[in-house]
């Protein structure tokens, strides 16, 4: 996710209805995704996102020498030690690319700058490796179905999946994306995630927030040639886009628990599920995005079907912010997770604390510190994370600092 993805998902756009939730087949992978498996909770988790698409936060820009692009990894690595964090998630999917020698799809273009083109060395296996002598965590962070942030498909690397397979794409929004709704397309983003699980002990596999798209006003995700071969049965178009999306989470929380046992699940999605106007099971929120019906993401089932082991919403608001305020979604999210096993983490807007276009409380380099202590309240809470490793380094008004000062005197131990 993220510098231009953040705009995105600060677009508030007007939220689609449909209260009707689909109880999904495949009563066997459910039940073996439900039946946990995952690695133990351990400490509170200290983290921070480090996203590569568009060479956000790492690499420093495309085409440096392997030597140097090692050595900032590294150096993301020993910043977060400094910081007293203890997981790193490290974005190795970025955009249908991969950051490790990936028989299913090329080598990522933030890399080399172009896609395909060898780095001449494996970030992700280095990551792994170098992490864990540093006594942290690594989360491999996947994007399952972005495939470019253009929509020439002819710019992709050559015998690139989406050039072999035409039908299975989607121009929307100036982006293409993969077809959720067409079953050959989620096993195939299945096996091209998995294979670095296979591959590497990665602590955790981790989602963002991007199923469907988000919402652009005037424009339709055009998958009716999907529905049409595969929406029978569903009472509506939404009703078949969340059950793909749960299909998806799902299946692969069950094929993570056979590839590697110990390896953890989890998703970060936006954090309101749905406004209480909307569900009043929902959230005291007044979002313009709704994850249920804008990007057919049912998080809350995921919880509670407890398909995954950790969700980490994106709480990116303030204490008191009227739309959503923080005060509201972490009491909502602690009540969501209470009883299922499911660990809570809460993703934190660093890259908010001094924005000059944000309100007035990220001005203020105590607002982050002041969510810790907030969410000291409520014991399902079992940690936080940051967004992201360029704020982390930077502190560009100590917000950081101040977090470390306050909460994190002691030497983190490895976390989940």
């Amino acid at each position: 996710m993220r510098d231009r993805e953040r705009m995105s998902r600060r677009r508030f756009a007007a939220a689609a209805a449909g209260s009707l939730s689909l109880l999904t087949s495949g009563d066997a992978l459910a039940e073996e995704a439900r039946s946990g498996g995952g690695a133990a909770p351990g400490p509170p988790v200290r983290g921070v996102w480090v996203a590569t698409v568009a060479n956000r936060d790492w690499p420093a820009r495309p085409g440096l020498p392997a030597a140097e692009q090692r050595a900032g990894l590294l150096a993301v690595l020993d910043e977060a030690v400094r910081r007293r964090l203890n997981t790193v998630i490290l974005q190795v999917r970025p955009t249908a690319d991969a950051l490790w020698p990936s028989p299913h799809e090329p080598w990522a273009e933030c890399l080399t700058g172009v896609q395909g083109r060898d780095p001449g060395w494996d970030p992700l296996g280095i990551a792994v490796q170098e992490a864990h002598r540093r006594g942290l965590r690594l989360h491999a962070w996947f994007n399952p179905y972005r495939v470019a942030n253009h929509t020439d498909p002819g710019r992709l690397a050559a015998g690139h999946p989406a050039r072999r397979n035409p039908a299975w794409v989607v121009r929307y929004g100036g982006k293409l994306y993969y077809n959720p709704g067409l079953p050959e397309v989620r096993r195939f983003v299945q096996d091209a995630m998995l294979d670095a699980v296979r591959r590497y002990p990665v602590d955790a596999v981790h989602w963002d927030d991007y199923f469907y798209p988000y919402p652009v006003a005037g424009e339709r995700f055009d998958d009716d040639a999907a529905f049409t071969a595969h929406g029978g049965g569903f009472p509506d178009r939404a009703a078949w886009r969340r059950d793909n999306t749960d299909r998806l989470v799902r299946e692969t929380a069950a094929r993570i628990r056979e590839i590697r046992p110990g390896t953890r699940f989890g998703i970060s999605p936006f954090g309101v599920w749905r406004n209480a106007a909307t569900d009043p099971e929902g959230s005291a929120t007044r979002a313009g995005v709704q994850t249920y019906d804008d990007l057919y993401a049912d998080t809350r089932k995921w919880v509670r079907e407890r398909w995954i082991d950790h969700v980490v919403p994106q709480v990116y608001w303030n204490l008191g912010f009227e739309a959503a305020d923080y005060a509201a979604l972490v009491p909502w999210w602690a009540r969501t997770v209470r009883g299922t096993g499911v660990d809570l983490h809460i993703g934190e807007a660093l890259y908010k604390a001094g924005d000059p276009a944000q309100p007035a409380a990220w001005q203020d380099p105590a607002e982050l510190s002041r969510h810790l202590t907030f969410a000291r309240g409520f014991p399902e809470v079992r940690g936080h994370v940051f967004f992201a490793a360029r704020e982390v380094a930077a502190d560009r008004v100590g917000a950081m600092d101040r977090v470390v000062r306050d909460h994190y005197r002691s030497p983190a131990t490895r976390g989940g």
